[in-house]
């Protein structure tokens, strides 16, 4: 194989060759531990072994990552990557690390072998606990939107979760696979969370990316449900293209990227209406905004704090909802709605939304799902959407809802 050690990622689709299984044999090389895998439709990345943690105390986190770069470089490290994931709180520790070696391939989805079905494991026998009852999350929509309607907020995201524990631990290697082969397209990952613990998933959202000076976001708001019904899946999309709903409720998330990001740019493109992005279950409106960094010292993790949280996880005004989400979640999100992905010491990165996941620990797993509630919303509608989002997790380890 190909793949580099310590080097930078492959350069953009259509610039080299792509040797069949490249991208695959780093994707079944995982091991849980301190291995640490994120594959993006750029390219394919295994970090293994911690050569330095990222520390929590009071200085910016941008300024201690940058830090540990700077000490791995200096200490003879020629390409220093840190990877990992930051959780939804800012002032929780984050889980970032410079691995003791990085392997990169091309993207996942150029690798042919991907279509390669994975070996089905005997069923786990899954216990599943929802965390709130549907019910329960349904008053807490009703609730926000009853007080969105008196003025006092216009949009919250509230998330529900699923507690799977199985007889025997899960195999998170195969778990990993099926995610990525799903959607090969995608944003998929695994690394350690907590001592003990590990975040996994397959995430449909970048939060934003930087190469050379330039920067790309991909907000993602407004969701439907797929259909294996070709013309009902048809109608599902086009009507999420007119739904005024899912638009205003879009048009939340992109005006606040564009605000955040415009400081950052001497030039920033923000497309007038979005288009349609797609998983293997569900439909998104997606704008792709680009832009042209005006300080060539502004990092992908500088860009992705000013943007976390987006409305597209927390909402707007963004303390409030914090505290409605706080009365309203009877759990910690942790790394959910956080973000997951890496950075080198040039100020290069990809850092996603960290939806689509879940945290394993011993035979336990906690799934997570949100929903965007504005003053439109139903609480039928919102519990459906969450359902349909765990479709994605609830594929890749055998277990039904």
């Amino acid at each position: 194989m190909s793949t580099s050690l310590h080097h930078a990622p492959p350069p953009a689709s259509g610039r080299r060759l792509l040797s069949p299984g490249e991208a695959t044999a780093l994707l079944d090389a995982y091991q849980p531990g301190t291995d640490r895998f994120l594959a993006s439709p750029r390219a394919t990345l295994l970090g293994r072994g911690t050569a330095a943690d990222v520390p929590h105390d009071a200085r910016p986190l941008t300024r201690r990552v940058r830090d540990v770069l700077d000490a791995r470089r200096r200490a003879g490290d020629p390409a220093p990557v840190v990877v990992g994931s930051l959780p939804f709180a800012p002032d929780a520790p984050p889980a970032l690390a410079v691995p003791e070696s990085v392997r990169w391939a091309p993207p996942l989805h150029q690798d042919p072998l991907i279509a390669l079905p994975v070996r089905e494991d005997e069923p786990a026998g899954w216990q599943v606990r929802e965390v709130p009852a549907p019910e329960l999350y349904g008053a807490a929509v009703a609730a926000a939107v009853e007080r969105m309607r008196a003025g006092e907020f216009a949009k919250v995201v509230l998330a529900r979760t699923l507690e799977l524990t199985a007889p025997r631990e899960p195999d998170l290697p195969a778990m990993l696979r099926r995610l990525a082969r799903r959607d090969p397209a995608g944003y998929t990952f695994a690394v350690p969370s907590a001592p003990g613990r590990l975040l996994i998933g397959a995430s449909p959202e970048l939060l934003v990316a930087r190469r050379n000076g330039r920067l790309i976001a991909n907000p993602l708001a407004g969701s439907a449900p797929r259909s294996a019904d070709l013309a009902e899946d048809v109608r599902r999309a086009a009507a999420l293209l007119e739904s005024p709903k899912d638009l205003h409720e879009h048009a939340v998330v992109v005006d606040a990227v564009r605000e955040a990001l415009a400081p950052f740019c001497s030039r920033l493109d923000v497309p007038a209406r979005p288009t349609l992005a797609r998983t293997a279950d569900m439909w998104h409106l997606s704008t792709t905004v680009t832009g042209a960094l005006a300080d060539p010292g502004v990092t992908a993790l500088d860009l992705a704090s000013a943007l976390h949280p987006t409305p597209a996880v927390c909402g707007t005004p963004t303390e409030l909802a914090h505290t409605v989400i706080a009365e309203s979640e009877p759990f910690d999100r942790g790394p959910y709605t956080g973000m997951v992905g890496w950075q080198d010491a040039d100020g290069d990165g990809e850092w996603v939304v960290t939806i689509r996941c879940a945290e394993a620990e011993g035979r336990s797993l906690r799934l997570f799902a949100g929903a965007g509630v504005v003053a439109a919303s139903t609480p039928e509608t919102e519990t459906a959407e969450t359902s349909a989002k765990f479709r994605t997790f609830l594929n890749a380890v055998g277990a039904a809802l």
